[in-house]
């Protein structure tokens, strides 16, 4: 990794897991890494384990009124914004605004923080997302699971396309605004890092639970693809991930999501349904628009 001094790096979720190994692994390259994390105790433990530049700031990606209130505070620049916070259930629940725990957490959440912070992030933005997206699908029918039976493991790979789908549209916004901004993706492939996995299926959870201690790779390893997308070369809107084993462990290497979570017409509607919803709007005015008329983009 190249020398990362002068650098602002905000990384969600960074108190724990792959969120905490990149953020220490970015702070002893020289960068100055903020920790916005829900529990500021567990974040204010893992800084004082860190070598660098340290801040910890709260934030709890369930509350738009959190998200709000830490984007406001943060004015200034942010060279590097890593989405890595998520949260896996095996019931239902809601986030303070009403939306299903890991659809609002995992995708809302970050959605609105990253349009909030947009105007002030100079490289990239990184998203991590799942193989679980693989097999998921959006329904937009019912995206906070009010009409059909709560699948947990359906709910959580819901969450983790519209990271991809996000982070497409929001590549493409990128590009048509003239902006040098990369949006990028990542998955950790098979991580022990204390996150258990909640499918609802015992026998599943079950496997899960025997094999992660034997077949997973720790922290650090599941970080690797984090930090690649974050500081590595990898193409715009591409997806890091392990290299070996199916993409379950080993070096980080860039690849492609699978294609239905780069659909350009799910993404944009997935945009315009998270708008709605969040209330936050994409920032950046087109290289297309008008000049002094107001570009749908905009949000004016």
């Amino acid at each position: 990794m190249p020398d990362q001094t002068g650098r602002t790096i905000v990384i969600t979720g960074a108190g724990s897991g792959i969120g905490r190994a990149a953020a220490a692994t970015l702070a002893a390259k020289g960068a100055r890494v903020i920790l916005a994390v829900r529990d500021q105790q567990k974040g204010l433990a893992a800084a004082a384990a860190m070598t660098g530049r340290i801040e910890v700031r709260p934030v709890d990606l369930a509350s738009l009124a959190s998200i709000r209130e830490f984007a406001a505070a943060l004015d200034e620049q942010v060279d590097v914004l890593v989405n890595n916070a998520g949260t896996m259930t095996d019931s239902l629940h809601h986030t303070a605004d009403g939306f299903e725990l890991q659809f609002g957490t995992n995708h809302l959440g970050h959605f609105a923080l990253t349009n909030l912070l947009l105007d002030r992030i100079t490289r990239r933005v990184v998203t991590v997302s799942s193989s679980a997206h693989r097999s998921a699908h959006i329904d937009f029918d019912d995206l906070q699971w009010e009409n059909r039976a709560y699948k947990p493991f359906g709910a959580y790979g819901q969450s983790k396309l519209a990271n991809l789908l996000f982070t497409a549209e929001l590549q493409r916004r990128l590009t048509a605004a003239g902006s040098s901004v990369i949006a990028a993706s990542a998955h950790p492939g098979w991580a022990s890092t204390g996150f258990r996995i909640t499918s609802g299926n015992r026998l599943l959870d079950t496997v899960a639970a025997v094999g992660t201690p034997l077949l997973a790779h720790g922290p650090d390893g599941g970080a690797l693809p984090t930090l690649l997308a974050a500081v590595g070369d990898v193409p715009a809107g591409s997806l890091a991930g392990p290299s070996r084993f199916g993409g379950v462990r080993g070096p980080a290497t860039a690849g492609e999501p699978a294609a239905h979570a780069t659909d350009p017409q799910t993404a944009a509607r997935l945009w315009e349904v998270s708008e709605r919803l969040t209330q936050t709007r994409f920032p950046l005015a087109t290289r297309s628009a008008v000049p002094g008329r107001a570009n749908d983009d905009s949000g004016a």
